[in-house]
């Protein structure tokens, strides 16, 4: 089969098309023919060396959809339309960008839809990361007003979709004003034009400051997203487009504001219930649901996707298709 290893941390070189064997699954794990995976911002930290705990070489790829080839002694049967996620995929053991990639039984969700799977590759960790920060991260309720730092990455849009859906005001920022028209088309609320101090501009249009707001680009723009939100409102930490993720010298009091909270949130498939991500693709396929953008590549272009994330030439996602995409 095809494989795309990374050696080692550096360029986009680094990843090379591979032939290895096909993996052979053990009890409690599945073999999926992978059709499309999606490419993430941690797949660019494993590939620049910021992945702390990984090992290389390594097959990366945090998820992936496809249809399960083998699954000894476990209740999903070869066919069955799959998506895998998180839990090491592509860290601590290979992950989504093969050919075919074996993961634990826990980590697969099954599915079913007739979208292709050039749609469906851009679903399944977007999907569970903007869920898991709505529900666990920010516990948001309809009337609520939501502030989305980083709006036009993948988790972005598919966090303001969620946001409206439930029935709360979406305020979302991005640095590049082309794309301010981006996020209106995709149903934000506010596009807010990011220069770095957003807080200002959000509290003309909500006074007390934001319910709740989402923080993707990282610790640089964290004091002005928490400068953003009311009393007793919750930031959540989910995202580091920004490539940094640290706070030194964090002294707690001084950096907090009274009485905001702050929460972060990761999580992995089990976060993901299986009846969410069928009720979303069932949406998606009817058109009552957009996450967003997608940007498809073909296996060998998997580089130039790498780069356009790097450089910040597309918004939204990109997926990787193995085969026709279809």
């Amino acid at each position: 089969m095809r494989a795309i290893v990374l050696s080692e941390p550096g360029p986009v070189e680094n990843l090379r098309i591979t032939e290895r064997p096909v993996p052979v699954p053990g009890p409690g794990e599945v073999r999926i023919r992978v059709e499309a995976f999606g490419i993430n911002r941690s797949d660019l930290h494993l590939r620049l060396g910021y992945a702390e705990g990984a090992r290389l070489p390594i097959v990366p790829g945090i998820e992936a959809v496809g249809v399960v080839d083998a699954a000894p002694g476990s209740d999903l049967a070869p066919g069955q339309q799959v998506a895998a996620m998180m839990g090491g995929m592509g860290r601590t053991f290979d992950g989504g960008y093969a050919d075919y990639t074996v993961v634990p039984r826990a980590q697969v969700v099954p599915f079913r839809s007739a979208l292709p799977w050039r749609v469906l590759g851009a679903v399944p960790e977007t999907l569970q990361t903007a869920y898991g920060a709505l529900t666990t991260g920010l516990d948001l309720r309809a009337g609520q007003t939501l502030l989305i730092r980083g709006g036009t990455s993948a988790l972005g849009y598919a966090t303001a979709a969620l946001a409206r859906d439930l029935g709360a005001t979406v305020l979302a920022t991005t640095r590049r004003p082309a794309r301010l028209a981006e996020l209106e088309a995709n149903g934000v609320d506010h596009p807010i034009l990011d220069d770095g101090a957003v807080a200002a501009r959000v509290r003309e249009l909500v006074p007390d400051g934001v319910d709740a707001a989402l923080e993707l680009v990282g610790t640089p723009t964290l004091p002005d997203t928490l400068a953003a939100t009311r009393v007793h409102g919750t930031v959540c930490f989910a995202g580091m487009l920004s490539n940094e993720w640290t706070i030194p010298d964090f002294y707690p009091i001084g950096y907090l504001p009274t009485g905001v909270r702050l929460t972060a949130y990761s999580g992995n498939a089990a976060d993901l219930p299986e009846p969410v991500l069928q009720d979303a693709l069932d949406r998606l396929a009817a058109g009552a649901l957009t996450l967003g953008p997608v940007t498809v590549y073909p296996f060998e272009r998997v580089r130039d996707a790498h780069r356009d994330i790097e450089q910040n030439r597309i918004s939204g996602k990109a997926v990787v298709i193995t085969g026709s995409g279809k």
